[in-house]
């Protein structure tokens, strides 16, 4: 099954992410069968990141909320928040690559 995670970070928690980038990025590589879209979300390109967007592949939604119990923003605590959507395609046999 495909999912959509949703994050919104802390607003007081930039430093933390600055802080954690490259072990999160580190992890996101271990991961990359199960994440596999991922990337930061901003009001504008210039502008510091409000949150993130995944695009998970998992059994349960469970298993997805185990998978982001282990990435390195949630344990140092940059998430606020985090939504996990079940996410059916329009296009069934069309492939997540980009």
């Amino acid at each position: 099954m495909l999912f959509i995670v949703r994050f919104h970070d802390r607003e007081e928690a930039l430093p933390l992410r600055h802080e954690h980038m490259q072990a999160h990025l580190d992890w996101l590589a271990l991961h990359a069968e199960q994440v596999r879209i991922a990337g930061s979300l901003r009001e504008d390109p210039v502008l510091p990141p409000l949150g993130a967007l995944w695009i998970v592949e998992a059994p349960s939604r469970e298993a997805v909320q185990a998978l982001i119990a282990t990435d390195p923003f949630s344990l140092a605590g940059l998430r606020a928040r985090w939504e996990i959507l079940h996410w059916s395609k329009a296009f069934p046999g069309q492939q997540v690559t980009i």
